[in-house]
């Protein structure tokens, strides 16, 4: 178990969340499998952050408002604060992040933050609730970041996974363009609602689709175990890898980059949440086991 964190368990599943960034650090099978990446810095220490109040990158690490200029790294400072527990069970653990000095010389706005994670059965529900607290407007994004094991610890290679699609997805996709959102776009690599995840497919980054007809998929080898990944609420999806690297994360995003090409003003970014005043928004995934996958491509089921 990561020190410091607080466990969730079930018959099908067990997780581990830490109070730094409110990050699931631990997913488990029933069997002690473990579906989530381990942070190796070898390739990457993250294992499931979570962003805010950005997605991707501001022009220059710099947001822009009424005049004054404030520097936030990419994907927002929330994955790099300790958040206060609120509640902890087998079943439910909330955690809270409110703004304070430090956030403010990065994001001049008043905002609380709450997390919660729900298991039930074979289902995890992570669930995020943004609050403005302050007189004025808020504009903020959020998006899951979570990384899977690839290969899944079941059977078949690394090739043998394919990513479904709830629904085929034929729009154009993007790229980041130095954390920014490229203006320039490709053809889906989707077909027939199936992904073939490669490594040549991450070696100009992340796959950003915009355009998002499905609202889950499913991560695994046909006739194994295998995940599925649902965000009925998020209309954007990231999937990122590094070649040769043992993991893919599977982002389920409402926001994203600053376009090449955007305005300087921050309010004025594409894809931010923009909450009036005592107004609050929910961003919520689940992460559902699949411990029979004969049906990588069955019909969608919603647990609990």
């Amino acid at each position: 178990m990561v020190e410091g964190s607080v466990r969730l368990k079930s018959e099908f599943l067990e997780v581990e969340i830490s109070p730094q960034g409110a990050e699931m650090v631990a997913l488990r099978d029933r069997h002690g499998h473990d579906l989530l990446w381990n942070g190796d810095p070898a390739f990457w220490t993250g294992r499931a952050p979570l962003l805010f109040p950005i997605v991707g990158r501001l022009p220059n690490d710099q947001l822009l408002h009424e005049g004054q200029v404030y520097c936030m790294a990419q994907h927002g400072f929330a994955r790099r604060r300790a958040f206060t527990l609120e509640e902890a069970s087998e079943q439910v653990v909330r955690l809270a992040l409110h703004d304070d000095e430090e956030t403010r010389k990065q994001y001049p706005f008043a905002f609380s933050l709450t997390v919660t994670y729900r298991l039930a059965e074979a289902t995890l529900t992570i669930e995020a609730e943004v609050a403005n607290t302050g007189e004025g407007e808020l504009p903020a994004s959020f998006g899951f970041h979570p990384a899977f094991r690839w290969p899944l610890p079941y059977g078949g290679t690394r090739d043998d996974h394919r990513l479904v699609f709830e629904k085929a997805e034929a729009e154009a996709i993007h790229r980041p363009v130095g954390g920014l959102l490229s203006t320039a776009t490709e053809p889906n690599p989707a077909v027939d609602a199936i992904l073939e995840p490669t490594d040549a497919l991450f070696e100009r980054d992340a796959l950003i689709f915009l355009d998002l007809r499905s609202h889950h998929v499913r991560f695994g080898v046909p006739g194994e175990p295998g995940l599925e990944v649902a965000f009925p609420d998020m209309p954007h999806l990231g999937l990122w890898s590094k070649p040769g690297a043992p993991f893919l994360c599977i982002e389920p995003w409402a926001g994203y980059a600053s376009p090449e090409d955007g305005p300087a003003e921050f309010i004025d970014k594409p894809g931010l949440s923009l909450l009036a005043p005592g107004a609050t928004k929910r961003f919520a995934m689940a992460i559902r086991w699949l411990p029979d996958v004969g049906r990588l491509i069955g019909p969608h089921e919603v647990e609990g």
